[in-house]
């Protein structure tokens, strides 16, 4: 790096067969199953993948369900997924248990609303949401192509145009920005788990396609091609959870903005949206990018911070990156008059309590189209003519 404005910089993004996603997957399936039943059911759920093995995890509040509806529930992930191989399949070969319980009364008194109490949020944390225009999700470019790769491997895989590949991929994009700006590609990294049927050189045949797909050829223009790398270390046949344990909530700057923004720490994918780690993240994005496409600023950081069993954020920051103060004091106090930020004030404002999060819990939860079924709510971009001087 030569200065601020000049820069290389590179994002990750790993499949839903990634060991860790298959667990966010479970997870959040387990989230959709309660608040399909109730809609202000509680979960926190985690989830260990390992060889022909998945582990449940955690707490609930909420309708009965049966241990069985919740299992098969787990093999109908990992089939979709598309695991069905020796070290890992949907199958009876893979164990599956559940060791989910009823959440604790001290969390819950302090979290529920009663009285004059309004409803507090489900734990101290500090929650970040970040837009800007570098590509029309109003995401950075690194992250939102490194994404692109690996759902459009995903969808020929699962359709059959792309054969010999398995679940478990990871894609990298490194950019190099002048002035600010992302100008070119400068290295693409995939690494996709393969049947023994292909060497690694027709791997990167196969593979090559959904580079040149996901990514402008007007960042292209310069590529060498010794800086597209596909499985560098060589074999990739083992691999999934059979490869590697997996864990819910291990990919928390996948999830978000690739790193370009700070990230809280706290992870989304098997919480409810009464857990600001989840919904305060959402709300924050939801925020920013409207800031964002409002045109008042090419770029927006908000960060809120909560305290458990406390309604309302302990704090507000915004950072428009143009030194401009008295425009960031106008966008602070727009933001502090016309949005509840409270855990319920969010939830009714992104309508969270519905069955929404299965499928945000691969290739990133922001950036993504707003559907029909309210999943994405907080990428809608309604509240431009409040930031808009």
């Amino acid at each position: 790096m030569s200065d601020l404005k000049n820069f290389l910089f590179t994002s990750e993004s790993v499949s839903e067969g990634h060991p860790d996603k298959v667990s966010d997957r479970i997870s959040d399936m387990v989230v959709d199953t309660y608040l399909s039943g109730d809609p202000y059911s509680r979960v926190a759920c985690e989830t260990l993948t390992t060889t022909n093995k998945v582990v449940l995890a955690g707490e609930v509040r909420g309708p009965e369900i049966k241990k069985n509806e919740l299992i098969n529930k787990v093999r109908e992930c990992i089939k979709d997924i598309g695991y069905d191989q020796n070290g890992f399949t949907w199958k009876e070969a893979t164990k599956i248990e559940s060791h989910l319980h009823s959440q604790s009364a001290d969390i819950a008194m302090g979290v529920d609303s009663a009285g004059n109490k309004d409803e507090g949020a489900g734990d101290q944390g500090i929650m970040f949401g970040y837009a800007c225009n570098e590509t029309d999700g109003l995401m950075p470019a690194p992250i939102h192509y490194s994404h692109k790769i690996l759902r459009l491997m995903a969808i020929d895989r699962k359709s059959g145009k792309l054969k010999n590949i398995e679940p478990d991929s990871k894609s990298q994009v490194t950019f190099e920005y002048s002035n600010g700006k992302p100008i070119k590609v400068k290295s693409v990294v995939i690494s996709s788990q393969h049947s023994p049927d292909v060497n690694q050189e027709q791997v990167k045949e196969l593979l090559r396609p959904y580079m040149v797909n996901s990514i402008p050829k007007i960042f292209m223009e310069d590529f060498k091609e010794e800086e597209f790398y596909v499985n560098p270390t060589g074999n990739f046949v083992i691999g999934g959870p059979d490869g590697d344990c997996g864990l819910t909530g291990r990919k928390i700057i996948v999830d978000t903005y690739g790193g370009a923004a700070p990230h809280g720490g706290g992870a989304f994918s098997g919480k409810d949206p009464t857990k600001v780690d989840r919904s305060a993240a959402y709300a924050a994005r939801y925020i920013a990018k409207n800031v964002v496409a409002s045109k008042i600023s090419e770029k927006c950081l908000i960060q809120l911070a909560y305290a458990i069993g406390v309604s309302k954020p302990l704090s507000i920051y915004v950072n428009l990156f143009d030194g401009d103060i008295e425009k960031n004091k106008y966008v602070e106090k727009k933001i502090i008059e016309n949005f509840d930020l409270s855990p319920r004030g969010i939830r009714e404002m992104l309508n969270l309590n519905k069955p929404i999060y299965e499928k945000t819990s691969a290739y990133g939860h922001f950036g993504r189209d707003p559907e029909k079924d309210g999943s994405f709510s907080w990428e809608n971009t309604d509240k431009l003519s409040i930031f808009s001087k």
